[in-house]
Parts: structure tokens; C-alpha cells; sequence
């Protein structure tokens, strides 16, 4: 009963009237995936809303309905072993707190993260309501402990009580551990909404030697219930649609922020910088504000993601080849050597022989030969990737794109050694769910600038653009050599094939490619460093180019000094930088259509005058 003799329980009668039931029970509980789909099929039919939580340690609920269909739904629960006594905290509104009903299963009912603690073994003295507010009204020497989280705290509790700061039930116990000796004689009362919390807290703080623990037996809503809002300052944070309830267990009208999570008082609400959705006085930002704190957010991720360098652990993979025009007819053998000649013909002769190799619907064997469009599958087993560089860096940030430094030796995509040490594979992975696309490439040896779509809309924006040379780019390159020109304009066109270790020259029948280099400086040591922009955007133009003129890049793995030729595509991670890297893009931004300029902010130490 209310202080005032009325029961706060008792609709309103001019009110329609929706009973929320809050309960929970721990009980040893089997069978949880039927139980989950009959709970949810009876629900809907009793159309009632709200959430259940079902867990071989119990059962922990929220709904709201009718009352007859609520008496319903109890009658089910309590036919089941374990929770013939399930009892729960009544209260009325006048709407649907819930938006649609839920029947979960969880691990817990209530996450704490402590095995040793079983509700159903041993649980803490329980203090009634009218107890505590009897010891309060005597002013008897007890401590209050609030259990809930920051966020519930800050719209209401029990007058002096402590709390721990919590922003999750987990971190209780890390809390409780750190908390004074001295309070371990003296009586400790802790409550929490309904009581679920405090059923695993008073178990915990008896092992770590608390001696006088309570716990108030059906929490904050129970007291109000019984007791009003006697001793207690503010409301009670719930967790549905009425967000916050006064003694008189009605909703008082606070709010949250659906942007942060944090509980609005009805001044809060009036701010300015409180919109719906968007943002309220507690994290409030501007437009840029907020941009760069989605930008370090995704930075944080991608940082995560590319230092555990997920490609060096081992991994079993599947690789898919399809047969294009230009090799159907050919041999199987033939045919994954054209596919990938750096592989070896010897070593795919060996996966094939080895049953790495197989095809779609037939069996295949290296003289087969192989129709357009066929696929065929290399089953690769605890492959390991080549470490690779992760200091990957978001220079620009937009709803459809962003814009990346990247540093080298990185893939740009997946291919040969590399799959999961990628760039495209890191953001993959920090952008999740989200496909980003890449629009164009860099070299895996060359860092730099590289634009990276978010949307499909955006890369049909961007893809023509570079298909079309409408971007400009600007790189700066190390030599070795003294060019005797200041400026060079080199149009070799380029070989449409590559070599199997991935070379490729200049040749009269190649792609045409247009290239313009201007010298910065002349280093003592014998090189240059140039600055280059290329017209046309063949793969390794630049490199091809500059190694067709006498002019090789320093640190490059393929194109060697003095017109030599490597046979590795890709340089160590440990080794020398290969010193080409891309400062600028300059292009058009597909929204505003304004010109976009994204500069280089991580320049290589080679790059500088002087500097190698």
C-alpha cells in the first residue's frame, strides 16, 4: 500500500489499462530451444509485448499486456520445473511500453561473468522493503549499495548510498574487490531495479569477506510499491518505453538519447541540443566534431584489425579460378599455370596429384581440358601470409567514401601470398557490415594516397573517373641516378603480359602510357628524387617507366638498377621501403561535384630533400 492507504497498484479507471509484469527465477532449465519457440508462439498469440530471457541458470522477463493474457502466460511459466513459484512486480500504464516481443536465449539471465556464483546454490540474506524503511526511519548505522549502472543512478536512488561508477554489471566484481576492508563488519544493504542484480552481487561480496550483507528483496520498484518514495530521491530507471518510474511506479516522463544511452531529464529535453535521434546535451557535437569522432572510432577498429595481422595466423582457405575465353581449350595443367605463373607449373602438377585441386561436378586430372566458364577450386591448408606494414591511416571520412594513406609493403587487394593481410581485407573487417569497394589500386610496395567507396553510388561515381583519366595524381619517387633533364616526358607503351614472377616491360604492341617526371633534387648519394605524374594508369607504369629510362625507383623488389629484373613481386615487411608514393589526388566529389583534393599527411622519410 501507498503511504496515503491507496493502492498505487490499481489502474486508473479512465485510463485503458496495460499490466507490466517484471520477474525472474533462477531454476535449472533444459529443453531452452523449444521453450524459446513455444514462449514466443504463445506470446504472440496473447498479443502481449516486451522481452524474455531464457538460460539454463532461469528466467528473467519483462511484458506487458492485458492482465487476463499476463495470468495466462504465468500459469505456462509456472507449469514448467523449476519455476512453479515465479512470482513478479505488477505496475499499470495506460500504452504499450514495448514495441514487439522477444524470447531470447542467453548464457545468463543477468551477465556477471563468475562461474563460482550460482543464485540457485546460495544467495544473501533478503531484506523486506518495510524492513529498510523501518532501519532508515531509526536512523540504524547501514551502508546502501547501488548496484545498477551510472546511467540508471543518475535519475534516481536511495539518499547516501554508494555506488561503484558501473557502466556494466560485469565490472562489479574487478569493483567490489577494490572496495574498503572496513566496511566488512558493518551491515551492507544493496538493491538494485527488481532484485536480479543483487542475487549474484550478495553471494560475490560474501566470498570476498563481507560479513553483514541484505539484499533488498524485490529491489526498487518492491519499495515503491510498499513504501513510496520515502527515503529515496528521484525516480527509477526502467528498461522499456516509460524509460524512468516515480514511487508512484507511473512513468515520470524523462527520455533517453537513443544516440548515447544517457537518461534526459524533462530539462534536458528542452535543450537546444537535444534532437531526436541525434544527439542530446551529453553528446552533443558538430557536424565536424562529430565526423572526427566516427573517423577516430573507425581508426581504432582498422588499428585493431591490421596489428593482429590476422593473414600470418594459420588458416585453411578455398581460391576459385574461372576459365575466361582466352584459355578455354586448354589444358588443366596449362590453364592454372596461365592462371597464376607465379605459383610454379611443377608445384600446381603436385596439387593436383594431391587432391588440392577440384573442379565443379567431374573429376579432374592435369591433361583435362577446360570449358569457358568452369570453375575450379585450390584448397589451400594451414596457409600462412607474409607479414606486411598496418599503419593504415583515414585521412578523409565521408557518408559514401573515405580516403586512406596507405604504407607498404600492403596488398591493395587479395592475390597471391596475401588474403587476409590486406588493405581491403583490414577495412573489411573494420567496417563490417559494410562493403567497402576498392576504386582503384596501388602497387602493394607503393604507400600513399587511395580513395575507398562505402556505397555502390559511389563507386559508379568514382570507377569512371579513373577509367576515364579524370583524376590527377601526383607521386614522389626516389631514383637512383642523376637525371641530366629537368624535366621527361617517357610514352613507352607498356606489355599487356606479365612474366611469372609478375614483370612486365615496355613494348611497341603494349598499352599506350603517358608518364612526366620533373627532378626535385639531387642527392650526394647518387640519387634523385622526382616528382612523377602519370597521365595514363597502367599497372606499375610508373615503375615499368622510369626502369625503362635507366632511372630505377630505390628499394624496388621487381625493376632493378641498371635495367636488372627481380623475381619477387612484393618486398619484406623488414626490408627497405621501395620509395614511390602517391601525395595527391585530385578529383571531382560525387555529391557537392566540387574539386576534391586528399593529400599524403604520412610523407616517407625518403621523401624529403635529403632524406633515403
Amino acid at each position: 500500500m501507498h503511504p496515503t492507504g491507496q493502492s498505487i497498484l490499481e489502474p486508473s479507471q479512465n485510463a485503458e489499462s496495460v499490466l507490466n509484469l517484471a520477474a525472474y527465477r533462477f531454476a535449472k532449465l533444459d529443453g531452452l530451444p523449444e521453450l524459446r519457440k513455444e514462449l514466443k508462439c504463445l506470446c504472440e498469440q496473447l498479443e502481449l509485448r516486451g522481452t524474455i530471457l531464457l538460460s539454463p541458470e532461469g528466467i528473467n522477463l519483462f511484458v506487458a499486456g492485458k492482465e487476463e493474457r499476463i495470468e495466462s502466460l504465468l500459469v505456462r511459466l509456472r507449469a514448467i520445473p523449476g519455476l512453479e513459484k515465479l512470482e513478479g512486480k505488477k505496475s499499470y500504464t495506460a500504452e504499450q511500453p514495448f514495441h514487439r516481443m522477444l524470447v531470447k536465449l542467453k548464457t545468463e539471465i543477468i551477465a556477471f561473468g563468475m562461474d563460482a556464483i550460482d543464485p540457485l546454490e546460495k544467495t544473501s540474506p533478503k531484506l523486506s522493503a518495510q524492513t529498510l524503511r523501518q532501519w532508515l526511519d531509526e536512523g540504524r548505522p547501514v551502508t546502501l549499495l547501488d548496484v545498477r549502472n551510472d546511467y540508471e543512478i543518475k535519475l534516481g536512488t536511495f539518499r547516501g548510498a554508494v555506488d561503484f561508477g558501473l557502466k556494466h554489471f560485469r565490472h562489479f566484481p574487478v569493483a567490489a574487490s577494490e572496495w574498503g576492508d572496513a566496511k566488512k563488519e558493518e551491515p551492507v544493504v544493496m538493491f538494485c531495479t527488481g532484485g536480479i542484480r543483487c542475487e549474484k552481487a550478495g553471494p560475490y561480496m560474501e566470498q570476498l569477506g563481507f560479513q553483514n550483507i541484505y539484499q533488498l528483496d524485490g529491489g526498487i520498484l518492491k519499495y515503491f510499491e510498499e513504501c513510496g518514495g520515502e527515503h529515496y530521491d528521484g525516480s527509477c530507471f526502467v528498461f522499456d518505453q516509460r524509460v524512468a518510474v516515480g514511487p508512484d511506479l507511473k512513468p515520470t516522463g524523462d527520455a533517453i538519447c537513443f544516440a548515447c544511452q544517457a537518461t534526459l531529464s524533462h530539462e534536458d529535453l528542452q535543450s537546444e541540443r537535444y534532437q531526436i535521434a541525434v544527439s542530446c546535451p551529453y553528446c552533443y557535437q558538430s557536424l565536424e566534431q562529430r565526423k572526427e569522432w566516427i573517423k577516430k572510432d573507425y581508426q581504432d577498429r582498422l588499428d585493431q584489425n591490421a596489428a593482429e595481422l590476422p593473414g600470418c595466423k594459420p588458416y585453411d582457405v578455398d581460391r576459385w579460378a574461372h576459365v575466361p575465353r582466352k584459355l578455354a581449350g586448354r589444358t588443366l595443367l596449362d590453364f592454372l599455370d596461365a592462371w597464376h605463373p607465379g605459383y610454379g607449373r611443377e608445384n600446381w602438377l603436385r596439387e593436383i596429384e594431391a587432391g588440392a585441386i577440384s573442379g565443379e561436378n567431374r573429376g579432374v586430372e592435369p591433361s583435362s581440358l577446360v570449358r569457358e566458364g568452369e570453375r575450379f577450386t585450390h584448397h589451400l591448408f594451414q596457409v600462412t601470409e607474409p607479414a606486411v606494414a598496418t599503419d593504415i591511416r583515414i585521412l578523409l571520412h565521408e557518408e559514401d567514401f573515405i580516403a586512406v594513406d596507405k604504407p607498404a609493403p600492403l596488398p591493395s587487394h587479395p592475390s597471391g601470398r596475401f588474403n587476409k593481410n590486406s588493405l581491403e581485407s583490414f577495412l573489411r573487417q573494420a567496417y563490417a557490415p559494410q562493403k567497402l569497394r576498392l576504386v582503384h589500386r596501388l602497387d602493394a610496395n607503393t604507400s600513399g594516397v587511395m580513395i575507398i567507396a562505402r556505397t555502390y553510388r559511389a563507386a559508379q561515381a568514382f570507377q569512371p573517373m579513373f577509367e576515364k583519366g579524370q583524376v590527377s595524381k601526383r607521386y614522389l619517387a626516389r631514383v637512383y641516378g642523376h637525371p641530366t633533364w629537368e624535366n621527361f616526358e617517357c610514352n613507352l607503351p607498356i606489355c599487356r603480359e606479365t612474366d611469372k614472377s609478375g614483370f612486365r616491360g615496355t613494348d611497341e604492341a603494349g598499352m599506350p602510357a603517358r608518364t612526366h617526371f620533373r627532378v626535385l633534387e639531387r642527392a650526394e648519394d647518387g640519387t634523385s628524387l622526382l616528382e612523377v605524374v602519370p597521365e595514363t594508369g597502367r599497372t606499375n607504369q610508373i615503375r615499368i617507366h622510369l626502369w625503362s629510362i635507366g632511372f630505377s625507383i630505390v628499394g624496388d623488389p621487381l625493376y632493378l638498377e641498371n635495367r636488372g629484373k627481380g623475381t619477387q613481386g612484393t618486398g619484406d615487411w623488414e626490408g627497405p621501403p621501395m620509395c614511390l608514393h602517391a601525395v595527391e589526388l585530385a578529383l571531382v566529389h560525387p555529391q557537392t561535384q566540387l574539386p576534391l583534393v586528399v593529400r599524403s599527411q604520412n610523407l616517407p622519410t625518403w621523401s624529403t630533400a635529403g632524406g633515403r
